[in-house]
């Protein structure tokens, strides 16, 4: 887990880009119909608007109430401190994926009048994916690799 301020930087900038770029891949892949190769690079010109929204927002607001909120659930002193890495990646999901997917309605889906229920409709299909990606594949890989990062530094 990041220490310093340097350290929650790299960490978030490692997290926001495996994740915004995964939930990206899969909704193109949804609108296509299916996945093939055009789908990882259709993703990279999303990726360029996408990832500084998250960074911004994860970094700036929702990492402070992510913690807050992972300290008041879980004691680390007195439970297995991985729960602690367990509830601050699923309430990141639970921020995160309604507010990236209210990023996502407004500027990739032509909702007009029905934002709202596409919001919702985006919600639903994008938090069984960002859940389980974060839980499984992100949250693992991202840790892994930030423990390269700080032993090398």
């Amino acid at each position: 887990m990041p220490r310093t301020k340097k350290q929650e930087l790299i960490f978030s900038l490692l997290m926001v880009f495996f994740m915004v770029y995964a939930m990206i891949c899969y909704n193109i892949a949804l609108n296509m119909g299916g996945m093939n190769y055009a789908v990882f690079g259709a993703a990279f010109h999303e990726l360029i608007i996408m990832y500084p929204i998250a960074f911004l927002l994860d970094f700036f607001f929702v990492s402070h109430i992510v913690k807050r909120t992972a300290f008041k659930i879980v004691d680390p002193e007195k439970e297995n401190p991985f729960h602690l890495v367990l509830a601050i990646s699923a309430i990141t999901v639970m921020w995160m994926c309604p507010l990236m997917s209210l990023a996502a309605t407004l500027l990739f889906k032509d909702a007009g009048i029905n934002v709202i229920p596409v919001w919702l409709q985006t919600i639903a299909m994008n938090f069984p994916m960002a859940f389980f990606w974060q839980m499984c594949y992100a949250g693992p890989l991202v840790r892994f690799l930030f423990r390269k990062i700080m032993r090398q530094s």
